[in-house]
Order: C-alpha cells, then sequence, then structure tokens
C-alpha cells in the first residue's frame, strides 16, 4: 500500500510517499481501507521538538512511522473478538494513540472508531474527530451551562470551528474571535458576536465571559483573566510554552485566590464524545469547516500548512477514491 512516511525528526520535507505492507489486524481490530484523513497541529508538533522524545515515540528517531490521527474509512475486516462492526461498515474516529492515518490502510481497535454520520462524505467525515472533540470537552472541562457567555479565542481553526458551533448547540451566547477575513464564515456558523482581533482587543472592552476558550492562546494569563466574569473559567487549548507554563503553574493558585478558575485541557480520544459530536451533525447543529483539501503524495505540503497556523477550519488528506 502506499503511506507517507518519516523516518527522522525535521520539518515536513521528511515526509516521503513510500509502498509499505498493508497491516494485518489483530483479534480486537478492524482493518480499515482510508478514504480520507485530516492534519491537525499534533502531526505537525510529532515531526520535530522534545515533545515527541517525552512522550515516548522513539529518542533518536519515531519509532511509529506513519502519522495520521483522524480517518474516514470502509472496513475491510475484523479481529475475531469484534463485535461491533462488519466488513463494509463506515467509520470515522481518531487513531492518535497509534497513529498511521496517513496510508491506504490502517489498523485501529474498534473501541475507538464510530460508525460514519450519514450526512457527510468522507473527507467532511475525517475533518471531525481529534478537532471536534477537543471542542467538546473544552467546553465541558469549562462547565458550560445553556445562556453563559461564551468567547473562543481562535475561531476559526479546526477546533475553533467546532467549538463555535457545539457551544450554541448547548445553549450558548457565543462571540468569535478571529481575523478581518474569516469573520463572516464564523457568522454562518452560528456566532452570536464577531471580533477582529486585528482591530480591538477583547479583553478591554466592557463584556465579560463566564467561559473563555483559547484555542493556541498566545495572550498572558493576566489578559484572559480581565475579560472574565467574577466566577469565570479560561480554558487553553494547546498554545506555547509560555502559556502552557502559566497555566499550569498560575492556574490552581488563581483559582484558590478568587472565583475564577484557569485551567487547560489535554484532549483525549472517546467514542462516545464523538458519537455524541456525530448526533449533532446529523441534527444538522453541527458540520465540518474543510480549509482546503490535498492528495496522499502532498502531505507534507498539508503538513506545512497547518504547522504555519493560518488554516480556517480543517485541512484534509484525500487518500483515495470512495468506489
Amino acid at each position: 500500500m502506499k503511506a507517507i512516511v518519516f523516518n527522522q525528526y525535521g520539518t515536513p520535507d521528511v515526509l516521503k510517499l513510500a509502498n509499505v505492507p498493508v497491516p494485518t489486524s489483530k483479534d480486537d481490530q478492524v482493518l480499515v481501507k482510508v478514504f480520507a484523513a485530516s492534519v491537525n497541529s499534533a502531526d505537525y508538533r510529532l515531526l520535530s521538538g522534545p515533545i515527541p522524545r517525552i512522550m515516548g515515540f522513539g529518542l533518536f528517531k519515531p519509532k511509529d512511522k506513519i502519522m495520521g490521527a483522524d480517518i474516514a474509512g470502509r472496513i475491510e475486516a475484523v479481529g475475531k473478538n469484534v463485535t461491533r462492526f462488519k466488513p463494509g461498515d463506515e467509520v470515522f474516529g481518531d487513531i492518535s494513540t497509534g497513529f498511521g492515518g496517513f496510508a491506504e490502510y490502517v489498523c485501529a481497535r474498534e473501541s475507538i472508531l464510530v460508525k460514519k454520520p450519514a450526512n457527510l462524505t468522507f473527507e467532511q467525515a475525517a475533518a471531525v474527530p481529534m478537532a471536534a472533540v477537543t471542542a467538546l470537552q473544552a467546553l465541558r472541562k469549562g462547565g458550560v451551562q445553556p445562556g453563559d457567555a461564551v468567547a473562543i479565542v481562535g475561531a476559526s481553526g479546526g477546533v475553533g470551528t467546532f467549538a463555535v458551533q457545539i457551544a450554541k448547540a448547548l445553549g450558548a451566547n457565543v462571540t468569535a474571535i478571529s481575523s478581518t477575513q474569516k469573520l463572516e464564515r464564523l457568522r454562518t456558523l452560528g456566532a452570536d458576536h464577531v471580533i477582529d482581533y486585528t482591530r480591538e482587543d477583547f479583553t478591554r472592552i466592557s463584556r465579560r465571559y463566564d467561559l473563555i476558550l483559547a484555542v493556541n492562546g498566545y495572550r498572558p494569563l493576566a489578559d484572559y483573566r480581565r475579560a472574565l466574569s467574577p466566577q469565570g473559567t479560561y480554558v487553553m487549548v494547546g498554545g506555547e510554552g509560555r502559556q502552557i507554563f502559566e497555566s499550569l503553574m498560575m492556574g490552581p493558585l488563581v483559582s484558590r485566590r478568587n472565583g475564577q478558575t484557569v485551567t487547560n485541557l489535554m484532549a483525549s480520544p472517546n467514542a462516545d464524545d464523538l458519537s455524541f459530536v456525530k448526533d449533532l451533525i446529523e441534527a444538522g447543529k453541527v458540520t465540518p469547516v474543510i480549509d482546503r483539501t490535498y492528495p496522499l503524495e502532498n502531505t507534507a505540503e498539508a503538513v506545512r500548512h497547518v504547522g504555519a497556523g493560518h488554516a480556517a477550519g480543517k485541512v484534509i488528506i484525500r487518500i483515495k477514491k470512495t468506489l
């Protein structure tokens, strides 16, 4: 089969198209023919830096040679202990416990997969798992309730576009914060208010928020706290070293001293959460936003685009044409 492999850490240039053996599913796994995958910032971070080495992906070179967490495809074979799926079922899921999605076939545990939403194409479905579940888990960690004023920073990215829609579906009053050219799309996704961060500092206006969800937040913690209500919650998703340090070290102290809560999210694959999102999708309350689509052989370019941080929605890898 064709796959995108990397044998060393580095820039996206180390990603190469190669022919590799088709994997064989274990007793609790299914073999999936992958029609589409999506690129996440996790894929970009997996390429280089200390994080993958610290997390056990290989000290000097990667153990798993194929990246790709989000997949959508059709089951080709099932292990003898599999009970939830059969060959021919169309599925999607986040396989980041083992990766391997940038390939024509991949094996995955049945417990992490969900049947594909009936109203989505494979490419649309591949956009959903990691980003949408991250958005849902962040909103839940923030304790979102109907009527809450919720601000979503980085609203036009993969996680952000899902966060806007899921927050609306949960009954929140949503303010989406992004750049000028992306505001109209956010209105169409259901945002009650939009703020152009290039023209207005949302932390210095009179509006206060019950929940601020900052996707890859880039500001000091004090700025976000200024925009919170007295009992409000700040949830950081992603972010750089300074923001991660502040949320981990200062968050507990802030939360003890006053009514505000400062925390961060380490999202994890969860089939029940993905099923919840699937129900919202099939009800017409959530739809994936796709920035652009690349063929498998151009995966390096796709990962580079995501790493630059300017994608307006999800970036998709088209792997096989639907038969």
